[in-house]
């Protein structure tokens, strides 16, 4: 009977141990050990992090990492601290306005560098490049700007504006040797400063298109539609508006005697006599377009629609209409060797040994429109449509044809250093370093219209 009684109390005491045992596993699987800090968060053996650290910029540099004297081809790169999210790294791509997070100026932001593309990032998002719209002003600097609106992976903002307060400064440009600037389309504007084999953008104040450019008093001046007319004094390094007396389109300028003169639409002339400063309406004695002026001999000539020939002998204050036999357009004339020289539709040429006063015919060798004459070297040079090139080493009296190296028209000629530059359709360049004996391609920075070229002496 104690042996029953023996076995009975083991039994019950197995079956409380049993139980108890089971209820502290339960109680132990049922149980997570979760604990929070800050912004550490431990689950299950495993840890993440919040980042709640603002970016800041590690540098800005330009491409050859040299803040003092940087090309004016140079790009900008700004480099952050850490991978930041692209969506929030802009700049300004369409205008001169300081937009984007990103933002690099000459002038304390009042206005900013138009950019070509948006920041183009590399280094896992670290590193972002920015590629001026058009090449940079020589010897001027430049500020960067990142605003706090750029944010990180993590979505932090930088905590403030990072302005790079010493900058970057550009080289200057030498033009001891003279340079060439041709203008046209949308306001379009480029210089060389390699004698004409090469151009490239320069920053223009409009989006008018640009007709004709000229040099004098170290001032280059161009003009063109709806009367708008722009000037630069540091070698055509920038351009800035001037004040225009007319609404119409500008279609020539030249320079004489301390005085700038261009001619337009309906006959108009205006004038300047502080270097393109500002401008006034000079009386016209034609109502007819006038396409092309130039001064020599104390004389302005002016020509234009239905053989028009106009001349001042009173620095530009007034004009006359001279003698000219032919009835075809004119859209250039030019002066050398006590002659003057116009060319127009038709591939007609007339020339003036009286200065300006009676014109007549010099025998063409084309019948393609001309749209531009100079000379030089004992050389006058015409172009025009189809890439057409004339030139003559008689005074003018007759014309050879010259193989082209291109059929885009040609729209404007110049000469300087001794070499002949055309410029015209989808911004072909073309020069001649033989006396316009032959003519290559030039390395042209925009694919737009040229219209006029000059060359600063």
């Amino acid at each position: 009977m104690k042996n029953i009684l023996y076995i009975i109390l083991i039994s019950i005491f197995s079956l409380t141990v049993f139980s108890c045992s089971s209820s502290d596993d339960a109680a132990t699987t049922s149980t997570t050990d979760t604990t929070t800090t800050d912004n550490t968060t431990t689950d299950d053996n495993s840890t993440s992090t919040t980042d709640t650290t603002a970016p800041t910029v590690t540098s800005v540099s330009t491409t050859a990492d040299n803040q003092s004297s940087v090309a004016i081809t140079d790009n900008i790169t700004v480099i952050f601290s850490e991978a930041m999210d692209t969506n929030y790294v802009t700049t300004s791509t369409s205008d001169t306005n300081c937009a984007g997070t990103i933002r690099v100026s000459s002038d304390n932001f009042s206005s900013c560098v138009r950019m070509s593309t948006e920041p183009a990032s590399s280094n896992s998002n670290k590193t972002f490049t920015l590629d001026p719209y058009d090449n940079l002003t020589g010897g001027t600097t430049y500020l960067t700007r990142v605003t706090t609106g750029v944010k990180d992976t993590a979505g932090n903002a930088m905590s403030s504006q990072y302005d790079n307060s010493t900058g970057f400064t550009t080289s200057e440009i030498n033009c001891s040797n003279g340079c060439f600037i041709s203008l046209g389309a949308s306001g379009n504007i480029v210089r060389s400063t390699d004698n004409g084999s090469s151009f490239y953008n320069v920053t223009s104040p409009t989006y008018n298109k640009l007709n004709a450019v000229t040099f004098g008093n170290n001032t280059f001046v161009g003009v063109g539609a709806s009367g708008n007319i722009v000037r630069s004094t540091d070698n055509g390094s920038s351009f800035n508006n001037a004040t225009s007396p007319t609404g119409n389109n500008l279609l020539g300028v030249t320079f004489g005697n301390n005085t700038f003169v261009s001619v337009g639409y309906n006959g108009n002339i205006v004038r300047s006599t502080n270097d393109g400063a500002s401008w006034d309406n000079v009386t016209s004695s034609t109502a007819y377009w006038l396409g092309g002026v130039t001064f020599a001999n104390n004389t302005f000539v002016g020509v234009g629609l239905l053989g028009n020939i106009v001349r001042s002998t009173d620095n530009g204050s007034s004009f006359d209409n001279a003698t000219n036999s032919n009835a075809n357009n004119l859209n250039g004339v030019t002066f050398g060797n006590n002659t003057f020289v116009g060319v127009g539709y038709n591939g007609n040429i007339v020339r003036s040994t009286d200065n300006g006063s009676t014109w007549d015919n010099a025998t063409s060798p084309t019948a393609e429109y001309l749209l531009g004459v100079t000379f030089g070297n004992n050389t006058f040079v015409g172009v025009g449509v189809s890439g057409n090139i004339v030139r003559s080493t008689d005074n003018g009296s007759s014309f050879d044809n010259v193989t082209s190296p291109t059929a885009n028209a040609i729209y404007g000629v110049t000469f300087g250093n001794n070499t002949f530059v055309g410029v015209g359709v989808s911004g072909n360049i073309v020069r001649s370093t033989d006396n316009g004996s032959t003519w290559d391609n030039a390395t042209s920075s925009t694919p737009n219209l040229l219209t006029g070229v000059t060359f600063s002496e």
